[in-house]
């Protein structure tokens, strides 16, 4: 992430966040001390130091943000102007101005189903201000690691990727991001499009776009890998991260994955490893 850091948010900054159709993702710390990612599309900035986002569906993130308040934030708007940043939780509320604002909204208001229950409030750490999606360089990047992908050794020890998320991975216009824990314990944001199968069980990424950040993550650290439609599917891995290796002639990063989650509702849920089938006994 940039050096030069902000502590607040302009009000350009607030109103560029405001959209529902923009993507939001909220990265949080499990109980074994480890990334993981959530697609929050309701992410906003309501004051220039307080970040908020609703919840309409039960998931763990919800749930870590409670025991851990450390987060991490990655906010792309439709026309590819990107902030990432840092922001602790402070509280929960299921009234007040955000909670109204939420359930006036379109997506929220009109559905038959659902609407935002409960908002979460976080207060800001920092960010690292607006910056532009470098496309030639994520092109460039993305042409490499297919190369890669090509070139390399395949080593297939696990069948831990099925074909569905092996294709999924592998399609260029797929958003992807990774995700590991810094020093100070909040979590960081990279984009990383250019992530493709390198066999069943490990992913490459060239690192020919935001090399600099990339070459921050620390050896052996446990990785988190969200990748997402703008459809809204979307899938999380995680897996230990093998550093920057030759793959094929090319530099890139190399991820051994050794966990698959199904981040989409209505159930979310662990894929890989298999969780047992268990009886129903209590109604």
């Amino acid at each position: 992430m940039k050096s030069n850091l902000f502590t607040s948010f302009s009000a350009q900054d607030m109103d560029s966040f405001l959209p529902e159709m923009k993507i939001g993702l909220l990265a949080t710390v499990n109980p074994q001390g480890q990334p993981h990612v959530s697609l929050i599309s309701s992410i906003i900035a309501s004051t220039p130091t307080q970040m908020a986002f609703g919840q309409f569906i039960e998931g763990v993130s919800k749930e870590y943000i409670k025991d851990n308040p450390k987060t991490g934030f990655l906010i792309m708007s439709l026309d590819k102007q990107v902030w990432r940043g840092k922001a602790a939780y402070t509280h929960s509320a299921t009234s007040g101005k955000e909670y109204d604002f939420y359930n006036n909204i379109p997506m929220f208001r009109y559905n038959s189903y659902f609407g935002i229950h409960t908002v979460h409030y976080m207060d800001l750490v920092s960010h690292s201000g607006k910056s532009a999606l470098p496309m030639s360089k994520v092109i460039y990047a993305a042409i490499l690691s297919t190369i890669a992908r090509t070139l390399g050794k395949k080593e297939n020890k696990v069948n831990v990727l099925n074909a569905w998320t092996r294709t999924f991975m592998n399609k260029l216009d797929n958003l992807k991001f990774l995700c590991y824990i810094e020093s100070d314990g909040y979590p960081v944001l990279i984009p990383a499009i250019q992530t493709q199968t390198l066999d069943s069980n490990r992913l490459l990424f060239s690192t020919a776009v935001y090399g600099d950040d990339l070459k921050q993550i620390p050896l052996g650290s446990s990785l988190a890998v969200f990748g997402m439609t703008l459809n809204m599917e979307d899938v999380l891995l995680r897996g230990d991260y093998q550093g920057i290796q030759r793959v094929g002639g090319i530099p890139c990063g190399v991820v051994e994955i050794d966990w698959v989650y199904n981040a989409m509702p209505p159930v979310p849920g662990q894929i890989y490893p298999p969780v047992p089938i268990e009886a129903v006994t209590e109604f």
